[in-house]
């Protein structure tokens, strides 16, 4: 090869602070999705270039699928899929008008008997998806997958025919929790936050907080982790903490802890942060792929976390 005369780029040191170690992170490894997102929370980025790419996943159905949710792959719309597309258009403000009835008549079509949304419906068959998922042939409605867009929907002031069943079938649900899955935990709260009857959902979230503290179900004291139950189907390692419930200060979950365990899992939150400037996953690992791309929803999700209690991550 001809010697051209020109110098060698100088060695780049890496970058230093939280911010900059996930956007390197980011720009290395998340999808393009990802990338819009990140330059939208933190560099002042639009919103149109995460709607474009957003519109990637999106079917003629009203629905999404092409593992927008990266543990199901394949093309056909699951409402998994479906409810991180919310949750994408909330993060920008643009969970509304003809775009949210083309995914609540999505999602009227899915629905169960009682009004409720299944995790995974049976389609999913014959594409890879991560084991534990489970697939069935009727598949039951959820509060998992439920409350979380219901919850949403009511945020952004969105109506529609198929919300009225669905918001008494969360509210049920989370009144008649007693046990509860962390995952149940979380939809509860994902639902309480925004539902339509607020001193009925104080009332059931001041319940819910009682039930997680009895059961220990987030780790209030972090040198002592391996004292609290992971959770049915989990394995050792993947807790709760206050944060992963109460994800901003005005969340009705946020009641539950005192000011010094929330800062303790604010500081957990924190350390968790990898080397390689990403956070990690808190649950098994089954294929390169996914796992790189859920761990960019992650790091997100735990930045905007931190952000929200005004913790400095620059």
């Amino acid at each position: 090869m001809a010697d051209t005369g020109a110098a060698p780029p100088p060695p780049t040191s890496p970058p230093r602070g939280a911010l900059a170690r996930a956007e390197r992170f980011v720009r290395l490894s998340a999808r393009v999705l990802e990338q819009h997102l990140f330059a939208h929370h933190f560099r002042g980025g639009a919103a149109a270039p995460v709607e474009t790419a957003l519109d990637a996943y999106r079917n003629e159905d009203g629905g999404y699928g092409h593992a927008l949710e990266p543990d199901l792959r394949g093309p056909v719309s699951q409402p998994l899929h479906t409810a991180r597309a919310l949750r994408v258009l909330d993060a920008v403000g643009r969970c509304g008008g003809r775009r949210a009835e083309d995914v609540c008549r999505y999602l009227t079509s899915v629905s169960t008997a009682d009004g409720a949304l299944p995790a995974v419906r049976s389609g999913q068959r014959g594409y890879p998806t991560a084991p534990f998922v489970r697939i069935v042939d009727d598949p039951p409605g959820e509060l998992s997958t439920t409350g979380p867009v219901v919850g949403l929907l009511h945020r952004n002031g969105v109506w529609h025919a198929w919300l009225f069943r669905a918001t008494d079938f969360c509210r049920q649900a989370v009144e008649s929790l007693e046990k509860p899955h962390p995952d149940e935990v979380e939809a509860a709260v994902a639902f309480l936050d925004h539902a339509p009857d607020r001193a009925r959902a104080e009332a059931a979230a001041a319940r819910l907080g009682r039930v997680v503290r009895e059961q220990r179900l987030a780790v209030l004291d972090p040198d002592r982790a391996d004292a609290y139950p992971a959770g049915p189907g989990r394995v050792p390692g993947e807790h709760r903490f206050p944060h992963d419930y109460a994800r901003t200060p005005d969340s009705l979950a946020r009641a539950w802890f005192t000011d010094g365990e929330m800062a303790r899992s604010l500081d957990v939150l924190a350390a968790g942060q990898r080397e390689d400037g990403g956070w990690p996953l808190r649950r098994r690992p089954w294929a390169p792929g996914p796992s790189l791309e859920a761990r960019s929803i992650v790091t997100l999700d735990a930045l905007r976390t931190l952000v929200a209690y005004g913790r400095a991550v620059d």
